[in-house]
């Protein structure tokens, strides 16, 4: 059992499904998300399990990110690295692209959250990890980061998966010394507000597919980036 967990984006789709799906075999679970006294789900599910700890965590705050590291006094065994957001599929010639300020710091800000955040998250928890007798670091990425697709759509997206999974690579190989196992995983095609509501799994299923990867994730599977399913995906 993973006595401790700390989740980003815990607040909505595969991030509060997994903040329930974790719960049930921790000892205490840390649910960061922006505002969580707008988060009236995840107060709910928090206030029904009893082991559950709603954080404010802003990603890509830097005195968010170490008020909230401050507000936790135990080490963290599993740190999750959830949040992330998406800016739209379009391409050179959608409206969302257009060349101009605006679309270029929409474009900036996913690079931002979905790179930049799971590193500064690590870096926030680098005590707590260093603390735990077994920790380990799940950055929940996307197929879509592959550079295996033949697709032409939702650059900043792809671009940003593309470079968290290389920021799994560098961790774990920073992180081997200290035996703290990383690495990245594809949740698969989920219904929720990025997924679609055509998508083959929903955040249950989601959730309870990747917390069998979580249990899984030892110094042997370091550095891999992982299928739901539990097969090794292309980087």
């Amino acid at each position: 059992m993973t006595k401790r967990i700390l989740i980003t984006g815990a607040n909505r789709g595969v991030g509060l499904a997994l903040v329930e799906a974790l719960a049930a075999d921790a000892e205490q679970v840390y649910a960061g998300c922006r505002a969580p006294t707008a988060a009236a789900e995840l107060q709910a599910i928090a206030e029904a399990c009893g082991n559950i700890t709603v954080l404010p965590l802003d990603v890509d705050d830097a005195d968010a990110l170490a008020e909230a590291a401050a507000s936790v006094d135990v080490p963290i065994d599993l740190l999750v690295c959830n949040a992330g957001v998406l800016n739209g599929y379009g391409g050179l010639d959608s409206e969302e692209n257009a060349l101009e300020a605006e679309s270029m710091a929409a474009f900036a800000a996913v690079l931002q959250t979905n790179i930049a955040g799971p590193f500064f998250t690590v870096k926030a928890f680098w005590q707590h990890l260093q603390k735990s007798p077994k920790a380990a670091v799940a950055i929940v990425s996307s197929q879509m980061g592959s550079q295996q697709h033949e697709a032409a759509n939702a650059y900043a997206y792809r671009a940003s998966k593309a470079g968290v999974n290389n920021i799994m690579i560098t961790l774990s190989h920073e992180l081997d010394a200290a035996a703290i196992a990383v690495a990245a995983y594809h949740p698969g095609w989920v219904r929720t507000a990025m997924g679609g509501p055509g998508a083959h799994l929903s955040t249950e299923q989601s959730a309870q597919w990747l917390a069998q990867r979580f249990a899984e994730l030892d110094m042997s599977r370091s550095g891999r980036f992982i299928n739901f399913d539990g097969e090794d995906l292309a980087l």
